[in-house]
């Protein structure tokens, strides 16, 4: 069977409108003068998603709902500048959106409009199987209607991957990606318990064969072979001025890692490497790490503890 697509993407689709602020959270208060100003653009998880992954060389395909409206023009326009493939269903809900409030120190405050989603919306099915068959792998995001198509995914012989985000480890929604994925990524946010314990649970009631959980300035951690380790995380290059798509940017990179046959430790530090990056570029802007840039960081890092282990 022909796979001509590398990565399928689905969901996630959508446009975010950045709002700087002086802290988070923000006190009430009547009015704020906003510096450097309000900006619209496109990109939420799908888009980082798909963009990190065509930028590191992978055949990418993005498919989700668009609405007829201004902000499904800047999705598309996103994809064609960046020549990512990307299949619309129409979406009569309209182009999803979010506004982003960014403290001075890079976190992120998301509001979501949930208005842009209907319960019976759906991915046509025809749609789903020809792309997953076409696929070596698809990563779904989290957004309706994805769920209704992971049986359609699983049957047409795709490996799948999710991110869970700031999941709490017991909302069932999620829950339901997360034991239908050979890969979960997930946030240690807003998790109940501890990590270890969380990702060993995804394992056993699911089909998962790695979990990662992502830690902001802790790292990361790495199920795999029923083991779990800790990610070191990565210093940036430039300083550090948004965290805005840091965990899309750590699963391109991983998957990146993975469909070209590389150990899961050596995954996650492409992970770490390019969720780094992405904390140095403003989220106004959308940019990601590129193959040649991704491999001598990586490269370099393990001379470096190759040497630190040699005058240890």
């Amino acid at each position: 069977m022909s796979r001509d697509i590398d990565v399928l993407v689905l969901g996630g689709a959508g446009v975010d409108t950045i709002v700087h602020v002086p802290e988070l959270p923000l006190p009430y208060a009547d009015s704020y003068m906003i510096d450097p100003g309000i900006r619209t653009r496109a990109g939420q998880t799908g888009d980082f998603v798909a963009l990190g992954l065509s930028a590191l060389g992978l055949r990418t395909h993005h498919l989700d709902m668009l609405g007829a409206d201004p902000e499904g023009d800047l999705v598309r326009a996103l994809h064609r500048d960046r020549t990512i493939p990307l299949t619309e269903v129409p979406g009569p809900a309209g182009t999803k959106r979010a506004v982003n409030l960014v403290g001075p120190d890079g976190r992120r405050l998301s509001l979501y409009d949930s208005t842009r989603a209907h319960p019976d919306d759906r991915l046509p099915e025809p749609t789903v199987r020809t792309l997953a068959t076409a696929s070596r792998h698809a990563h779904v995001s989290i957004t309706q209607p994805c769920a209704h198509a992971l049986p359609t995914l699983r049957e047409a012989g795709a490996t799948i991957s999710t991110d869970l985000h700031n999941w709490d480890g017991v909302s069932p929604y999620q829950a339901e990606f997360a034991h239908a994925a050979d890969i979960v990524f997930l946030s240690t946010t807003a998790l109940t318990g501890t990590p270890e314990n969380t990702m060993r649970a995804i394992a056993e009631r699911g089909r998962a064969q790695l979990v990662v959980a992502t830690a902001g300035a802790e790292g990361a951690y790495l199920l795999a072979d029923d083991e779990v380790t800790h990610i070191p995380v990565v210093r940036p290059r430039r300083p550090v001025i948004d965290s805005n798509g840091a965990g899309d940017a750590f699963a391109a990179a991983f998957l990146f890692g993975r469909l070209g046959g590389e150990s899961p430790q050596r995954c996650a530090r492409y992970g770490a490497v390019a969720g780094a990056y992405a904390c140095t570029v403003p989220s106004t802007e959308i940019d990601a790490i590129g193959r040649d840039e991704l491999l001598l960081q990586v490269a370099e890092l393990a001379e470096s503890a190759g040497v630190e282990s040699r005058t240890a």
